[in-house]
């Protein structure tokens, strides 16, 4: 599969050019991990949910629509504005159903790495790792949620619709409006 339509790609497949991909965080996770286990260095291996999953998410979720109504003509310095649609938002993404493609191959991803450390359900970090430019007055750090220890298939997903969701708090909403001027 092209790596542009992969919904998941391995921490050891990884290289900082694949930022467009699976963001900078990811990209730096997987350089790490290429590099360094190699050297002896132990760095936990992990694997990435690409921007092309989250898309498709949105797409055949049936929510890509609504969301672009909502974010359409907003005016993110009316704060209650921006905090009544981003919520919106946020509520659509928490509700969307993963596509049994979609939902299949991150699964099959967890239990993989699962059985890589002989575990029925391994313990997982679910981090954001944006894809867009920061700016040199604004960045994205920090802005997106992280979930530490989570363990089983629904709390997973459950992490991934949050984390999702968390790409339009009312901050990043307003940042995103700055570098789409």
């Amino acid at each position: 599969m092209q790596r542009e339509k992969a919904f998941i790609l391995w921490f050891k497949d990884l290289k900082i050019e694949d930022v467009p991909f699976v963001g900078g965080k990811n990209a730096s996770l997987g350089e790490m991990y290429r590099e360094l286990t190699k050297k002896g260095v132990r760095i936990p291996n992990g694997f990435a949910i690409t921007a092309h999953a989250y898309r498709y998410l949105l797409k055949h979720s049936g929510i890509e629509a609504e969301m672009r109504t909502l974010l359409k003509d907003i005016d993110v310095k009316n704060v209650r504005q921006l905090a009544e649609r981003g919520k919106r938002i946020r509520e659509l993404i928490r509700r969307a159903e993963f596509p049994d493609d979609l939902q299949d191959a991150i699964l099959s991803a967890y239990m993989q790495l699962s059985r890589q450390y002989g575990t029925p359900e391994v313990d997982v970090a679910v981090r954001s790792s944006a894809t867009a430019e920061d700016l040199p007055e604004a960045s994205f750090a920090g802005q997106q949620e992280t979930y530490l220890n989570i363990v089983g298939k629904h709390a997973l997903l459950d992490a991934c619709r949050n984390c999702f969701a968390s790409l339009f708090t009312n901050r990043a909403i307003a940042y995103l409006s700055l570098i789409h001027i």
